[in-house]
């Protein structure tokens, strides 16, 4: 089992800090007055990707090369946020990145992830079959196969959690979105390490529950479709080393419909000027759902990424919610 003790993640965050300054916190004013509570958002759209996914592939990548001196290039599957983390450390470690979405991939997400040097690759129209495609190649081109989850991505993920309770060591309640696991996880991992009483929330979709299902039935659940336009939290399936790890250590879960999602990115553009993209918007969603519950409370939301796409946000800023296609599901 992957080390989470205190001296462990400060390693980690000293890694991460090396290539990504820690991000702000703030406790915006009329955020606050929305939410009736002192409402604090852990910016990890202010990363170099975007997203707090960068974190844990910089760890991630070193312990690969650590562990696994001969590898030359690595491969995954995503729809963009995973994606862009994994290539960016690779090429900075001077390893190969291959990279498998499916066909009508935001074309953005895309541009992206090539510009950070990814070779990529569609295939298929739906997250399984890219990720099909990402293992076939693994074999075939002798290329590392990187999981959506693992410890040494939790790790590097920790850091955004110590900056966040170092800042603000007195919150009461912290929800963070919640897709393959590794940012509630690492919240937690930080949460203990530091020996606080903080609430840890996890967020789901209401459209895509597995994750909240899962955990009050202590077992792996699926959901049998991801319709939801927020797809950092679209998983069908959790991952069982996860749910084994925040099972236990997670206060509650909470899940939002995507019309609550909507409404809570044209809040963040609204109070603050940011622009959270689906998943980076569903924690302040459950905040603002439970708001009676958190009146008055010090509380923290994870704004874990800004990374949407802009003819869908010009909807969304409009007035809208977007109507999810059967083909987009289950991403990282």
């Amino acid at each position: 089992m992957t080390d989470f003790s205190l001296a462990s993640l400060r390693s980690a965050a000293a890694m991460v800090h090396a290539q990504v300054p820690p991000t702000p916190q703030y406790a915006w004013p009329l955020l606050a007055a929305r939410a009736g509570c002192e409402l604090w958002v852990k910016h990890e759209n202010h990363t170099p990707t975007g997203a707090f996914k960068v974190r844990g592939a910089i760890t991630y990548i070193d312990w690969l090369r650590r562990t696994h001196p001969h590898v030359t290039g690595i491969i995954t599957a995503t729809r963009g946020n995973h994606g862009q983390a994994q290539v960016r450390a690779a090429t900075a470690a001077g390893l190969k990145a291959t990279i498998i979405v499916p066909h009508g991939n935001a074309q953005e997400k895309n541009a992206a992830m090539r510009a950070f040097g990814a070779t990529l690759i569609e295939h298929g129209h739906d997250f399984d079959s890219a990720k099909a495609e990402a293992l076939r190649l693994s074999a075939e081109q002798g290329l590392f196969m990187v999981p959506a989850y693992h410890g040494e991505l939790v790790r590097g993920v920790a850091s955004y959690g110590l900056e966040l309770f170092n800042a603000v060591p007195d919150l009461d309640t912290v929800y963070v979105p919640v897709g393959c696991g590794s940012g509630l996880c690492g919240t937690i991992a930080a949460r203990d390490a530091l020996g606080l009483a903080t609430k840890v929330v996890g967020v789901v979709s209401a459209h895509v529950d597995a994750a909240k299902r899962s955990f009050e039935a202590g077992r792996l659940l699926a959901s049998p479709t991801a319709y939801t336009f927020a797809d950092g939290v679209a998983v069908c399936t959790p991952v069982q080393a996860a749910l084994d790890y925040f099972g236990p250590r997670a206060d509650r879960f909470v899940a939002v419909t995507d019309d609550e999602v909507a409404a809570a990115i044209r809040h963040y553009w609204q109070d603050t000027h940011n622009l959270a993209e689906g998943a980076g918007a569903v924690a302040l969603a459950a905040a603002l759902q439970e708001k009676e519950a958190m009146r008055g409370k010090k509380v923290a939301v994870i704004l874990s990424g800004g990374n949407g796409d802009m003819s869908q946000m010009a909807e969304i800023l409009g007035g809208a919610t977007p109507v999810v296609r059967q083909d987009m599901r289950k991403a990282i």
